[in-house]
């Protein structure tokens, strides 16, 4: 896979201190090497941290958005144990193409990954190696063709999100692989990890860090 970007790696830090960093990961950048053997916004942290750094959560190859990293060891197991204890408040924003059947509502599922396809279905009832996945759901703006949602994410389950949305019939703009028609040009998705509450592990000041959505027009279009 080619890399379309073009930015240097500092443009992206949203938030620092001797403690934690936080950057808005670009749509198609890998946070951890993958396969591909493209180059990582982990590698490119500890290049721009001259240092080693540990990653506390992930998001989405294809999506957007915060991503915090520790500089210190015993910031990782503080951060580790927040998000253990489900402190960390994670917000993401989704664009899709149909309209959810209320305006507003609590998504509960059990969701079964397939590792071999990389992908995963978010059931109703419990079956052996699923995961209890919860999110809140609220649309708030609409255009003639699309819908703009903000999450409250409750759990972290691979490709939760995705896989909740595409079960409720309302598949994030451009993700093919859960059944939305097209994907984006850039495969990317418009799915962006907006917000990320958390306690300062020294301090214990309650800190929220801000990711700016990409310079993309649809995005754009809701005013955010």
């Amino acid at each position: 896979m080619e890399e379309p970007f073009n930015y240097r790696i500092g443009d992206l830090v949203l938030y620092k201190n001797n403690q934690l960093i936080a950057f808005n990961k670009p749509a198609g950048l890998p946070v951890q090497e993958d396969k591909t053997g493209d180059r990582s916004l982990a590698a490119l942290a500890e290049i721009y941290c001259k240092g080693a750094v540990n990653l506390i959560h992930r998001i989405d190859r294809p999506a957007s958005g915060v991503v915090l990293f520790a500089r210190t060891h015993p910031a990782l197991v503080d951060l580790n144990e927040q998000f253990k204890q489900r402190k960390v408040h994670k917000t993401y924003l989704a664009i899709v193409g149909q309209a959810p059947p209320e305006p507003e509502a609590t998504l509960v599922h059990y969701i079964h990954k397939n590792a071999k396809q990389n992908r995963a279905i978010a059931l109703v009832n419990e079956t052996p190696g699923s995961e209890y996945a919860e999110l809140h759901y609220r649309q708030i703006a609409a255009s003639e063709r699309y819908f703009l949602l903000e999450i409250e994410l409750h759990t972290g389950r691979h490709h939760q999100i995705r896989a909740q949305l595409a079960a409720l019939g309302c598949p994030i703009k451009g993700d093919n692989k859960y059944g939305f028609k097209r994907a984006n040009l850039d495969r990317s998705i418009h799915l962006h990890a907006w917000k990320l509450s958390f306690e300062h592990p020294v301090t214990r000041e309650r800190e929220t860090v801000v990711a700016p959505v990409p310079e993309d027009a649809l995005w754009k279009s809701f005013g955010i």
